[in-house]
């Protein structure tokens, strides 16, 4: 399992927030760059970056901050919010980003998704973000009345290959992943699931790990001392 470090950016500094809620945000570290090259030393070779900016303006943002994480690391950057376009994708794929995540866009205009995946293959990602089981979009602002399963099928069908998984409900609250939807998502599609929300430390690793899931976000149990990364990497090799 790919234990991927997340650094979530507003107004070019990471920060962390409460169940998506933008009103409580709090900043986590000085610099994006120098926190990425941390989480390298510690053995990550993928990082999970996020525009929360741009998921709010509907349009890329805080583009150098992770297109300097790409070109100065030798990390894998996975990247979202904000990209609602081919022209958006194919800026970020020129600029060293390994994987796109397109989130607001699979709920809303699954052509392009299929337009994207024709086009970039593997490279492409949905991420699915339910409350109570439904997905969520625009920076978790909107809900919807699609079930988190039906999406990521619909996404299966069009070629995707890697599903982040997020219960937004335990987002930033260090009360651990919400495992059994988890597992229903991991069984129900053959896509590769990551686990986002709620990890806190180790044993919520090993416990993902032993569900055979393809990856885990962490976030603020690393910032806060819950999780030690380089532990987390070691058990998942």
């Amino acid at each position: 399992m790919i234990i991927f470090p997340a650094i979530d950016i507003i107004g070019g500094k990471p920060v962390r927030l409460y169940k998506g809620d933008f009103s409580t945000a709090q900043q986590v570290a000085d610099n994006a760059l120098e926190t990425a090259t941390q989480f390298e030393k510690a053995g990550a070779q993928w990082i999970h970056m996020v525009d929360l900016d741009g998921s709010l303006q509907k349009k890329p943002v805080n583009v150098k901050t992770f297109t300097d994480v790409a070109e100065q690391t030798n990390l894998k950057v996975e990247i979202g919010g904000g990209i609602r376009s081919m022209k958006d994708i194919d800026f970020y794929v020129n600029r060293g980003i390994s994987r796109i995540i397109l989130g607001s866009v699979a709920l809303k205009n699954p052509d392009l998704v299929k337009e994207a995946v024709k086009e970039f293959g593997g490279v492409i990602a949905v991420g699915i973000d339910a409350k109570n089981g439904y997905a969520a979009a625009e920076g978790w602002t909107e809900s919807s009345d699609v079930y988190f399963i039906d999406l990521a099928r619909q996404m299966e069908a069009v070629g995707i290959e890697t599903i982040i998984y997020t219960d937004i409900s335990k987002d930033g609250t260090l009360s651990g992943p919400n495992t059994e939807q988890l597992i229903q998502i991991n069984n129900a599609v053959r896509c590769n699931i990551t686990a986002s929300g709620g990890v806190t430390n180790l044993d919520d690793i090993i416990a993902l790990r032993n569900e055979n899931l393809y990856g885990a976000i962490c976030g603020k149990s690393i910032y806060n001392g819950t999780l030690e990364l380089k532990k987390a990497i070691e058990v998942c090799r």
